[in-house]
């Protein structure tokens, strides 16, 4: 098991094959993927996992999954991936909280510690978080690690919604 990053509470590991039930789980529940077009299906669920790992591989960053350090189990997904972005190749960080586990400070502390990694360890210039205008929650985190928001856009990659893009440069971060 890889573990990437520990924070207080979390460990922040790479996927495994054996993990598909937990990707499943968590990406195919329809109140945690409410915001998403769809909650993914088995195939779907396989598809992000293996992209992640692909990511891992290829970038040495990816999507991991958060695990819980005093239970032992999952509650979400978090990390950094490449992505185009309102027409823009970005650095994307993204955060899924399964919906039992909200309002705990878990998505802020996982992608706390994604954007400093992303930062300090990696050395990436600038790191962005989108979602849909009307997803407060995940506003609310992005605003809390820092992130200005840029703009919105109708979002073709989510059935033309409007959605929030956040950003935060290395600079930003050290300063």
């Amino acid at each position: 098991m890889a573990i990437i990053l520990q924070t207080d509470r979390l460990l922040l590991r790479e996927y495994e094959d054996g993990d598909q039930e937990e990707a499943y789980r968590l990406l195919s529940d329809p109140v945690t993927m409410s915001f998403w077009p769809q909650p993914l299906d088995r195939e779907q669920a396989a598809g992000w996992m293996r992209r992640s790992m692909d990511s891992c591989r290829e970038n040495g960053f990816g999507r991991w999954l958060v695990v819980d350090k005093s239970t032992g189990g999952s509650v979400g997904d978090c990390g950094l991936m490449r992505a185009s972005i309102g027409g823009r190749e970005e650095i994307d960080l993204g955060y899924i909280i399964h919906h039992p586990h909200w309002r705990r400070g878990y998505g802020f502390e996982a992608a706390s510690a994604c954007m400093e990694y992303g930062f300090a360890r990696l050395g990436l210039e600038r790191i962005c978080a989108n979602m849909p205008v009307e997803h407060t929650a995940s506003s609310r985190v992005a605003e809390k690690l820092g992130m200005i928001k840029e703009k919105e856009f109708s979002n073709p990659r989510n059935r033309g919604i409007m959605t929030c893009l956040y950003a935060k440069s290395r600079s930003a971060a050290e300063g």
